[in-house]
């Protein structure tokens, strides 16, 4: 006998709106990712012109390979990568341990030490005295520069010592310190183990900040083997937009070559938008799992 419940008309026309209203998300969320793809592949003048508005049309890998032909993307790469990995976990050994001492109760002074990591959310040093002081402590020019002004996010300590009152009991401590557990061990040994889920998120949210982050590069590193991949990628876009805006007289046969830059130059914008965020993509269905989860017990208890 079948103990399915029946749906009634208004569970049905409920049902149907969020199929249509996630159908609308998915286009949104994933045309212009499409759209990007396709216009990287595609013939400039199909795009230009707008034909091309889904699938490639007249596919060609001229961006790319003017793209790779750079050798310093591939410097870019190695300096890029490097960054994100060491800056990563530079940001988890300082977020992980101030969250979870936030968190415990027994802590003397954790409203003092909140409200002082609070002040820093509103309140900030500015460019030129954050210059100053990275100047003064002998890192400018240096990978540390990128990575150690921004060891630790307050927000990213917030969401983690959320995390950590709402999932790690203070029955679980209070028994590890019974059969003889320092804090530290008790840290490393059982309070880590538990906190995969908030590790693969803070992981991700820094990881993905150091991949991005070109800003910091432009400030403080002068030798351009140090360069990131995103400075060298802004380096190919503005060359190639200004080759294609030239200068001087403007004949018929001019105009045409300006024309035929301008269109690599759109091709080549395309490409290097996939290039920078190709990894990024790569990575993130392999955390996904965790990022839900992580996320949403950091986000909703507190």
């Amino acid at each position: 006998m079948s103990t399915a419940v029946k749906e009634s008309r208004s569970d049905k026309l409920f049902l149907l709106c969020n199929y249509i209203y996630l159908t609308l998300a998915l286009v949104i969320v994933l045309y212009p990712l499409l759209y990007i793809i396709s216009a990287s592949i595609s013939d400039p003048k199909y795009v230009a012109s707008g034909e091309m508005w889904l699938l490639p049309k007249g596919i060609t890998f001229e961006g790319y390979a003017r793209v790779f032909e750079n050798t310093n993307i591939w410097i870019g790469y190695k300096n890029t990568i490097i960054y994100t990995v060491v800056g990563t976990i530079v940001n988890l050994i300082v977020t992980l341990p101030a969250a979870y001492a936030l968190s415990r109760s027994d802590f003397v002074g954790r409203g003092f030490f909140m409200a002082m990591f609070m002040v820093t959310m509103f309140f900030g040093g500015g460019l030129v005295p954050s210059y100053l002081l990275v100047k003064d402590l002998g890192m400018v020019n240096s990978m540390w520069a990128l990575i150690l002004p921004g060891a630790a996010s307050i927000w990213n300590i917030i969401v983690c010592r959320t995390f950590f009152q709402s999932t790690i009991p203070k029955e679980l401590q209070e028994a590890a310190h019974i059969d003889g557990c320092t804090n530290t061990r008790l840290f490393i040994k059982i309070v880590l183990p538990l906190s995969m889920p908030i590790i693969a998120v803070m992981a991700l949210f820094y990881g993905v900040g150091h991949w991005n982050s070109y800003f910091s590069a432009m400030i403080y590193l002068n030798d351009s083997s140090k360069y990131p991949l995103q400075l060298f990628l802004r380096q190919i876009l503005v060359l190639q937009e200004m080759a294609a805006q030239g200068g001087g007289a403007i004949d018929t046969s001019s105009a045409t070559a300006m024309n035929t830059k301008a269109e690599i130059a759109a091709l080549v914008k395309y490409a290097v938008i996939i290039v920078a965020t190709l990894p990024v993509i790569a990575v993130y269905p392999f955390l996904q799992r965790y990022f839900v989860q992580g996320v949403m017990i950091g986000s909703v208890k507190g």
